[in-house]
């Protein structure tokens, strides 16, 4: 599924204030937040109108999260009601390494970036963003790089003027998925 920002107004018509520093928090998923995960991924699948492109299960994000490390996670949580109370997951981004032979350095991928209805406009996004931002430059990484789809027009707003992205509408994304792969193993042998 393409990498969104699901964005645009809190549900309520009042518009509610941003977290306060003290009570958003953006931390390293782990694997006792995979019901969490799976919740914002079918969340995000709906958003985009493609629930049934939707394949995610607890084994597979244990399996290629948290085992084998194919990708990072981070969770987004605010803790409203002082010392005790419980924190609340708000969003996610999920991301991994791809190689730029132009930098000749990895460079980190945001596959899905997600903020509940609830929480947008308030934050949540700039944070995931901001310690994105941070393990792109721990990590020596020179590009952040992720998908919009072209009708996402509050989440391209945010992008390019509050984080100052470019689009890049000189590429396109191409993709081979299970049989389209499987080709692969032939392709030229026939000629």
């Amino acid at each position: 599924m393409p990498p969104t920002f699901a964005s645009g107004p809190p549900p309520s018509s009042s518009r509610a204030a941003p977290f306060s520093s003290s009570s958003l928090v953006v931390r390293p998923a782990k694997p006792s937040d995979i019901p969490t995960l799976l919740r914002f991924i079918a969340d995000l699948a709906k958003y985009e109108e493609a629930p049934e492109s939707n394949h995610s299960t607890v084994e597979l994000l244990q399996e290629n999260i948290f085992d084998k490390g194919f990708a990072g996670a981070l969770i987004a949580e605010i803790k409203e009601g002082g010392v005790g109370a419980e924190a609340n997951a708000v969003g996610m981004a999920i991301y991994c390494h791809t190689f730029s032979t132009w930098t000749a350095k990895p460079s980190l991928f945001l596959e899905d970036l997600y903020v509940s209805p609830q929480a947008r406009n308030r934050g949540a996004g700039k944070a995931l963003f901001r310690e994105l931002g941070a393990i792109a430059e721990r990590e020596g990484c020179p590009r952040l790089d992720w998908n919009v789809l072209e009708w996402n027009e509050p989440s391209i707003a945010f992008y390019t003027k509050v984080l100052g992205a470019h689009k890049m509408n000189e590429w396109r994304t191409c993709r081979l998925e299970g049989e389209g792969i499987t080709r692969l193993r032939s392709l030229g042998l026939d000629s």
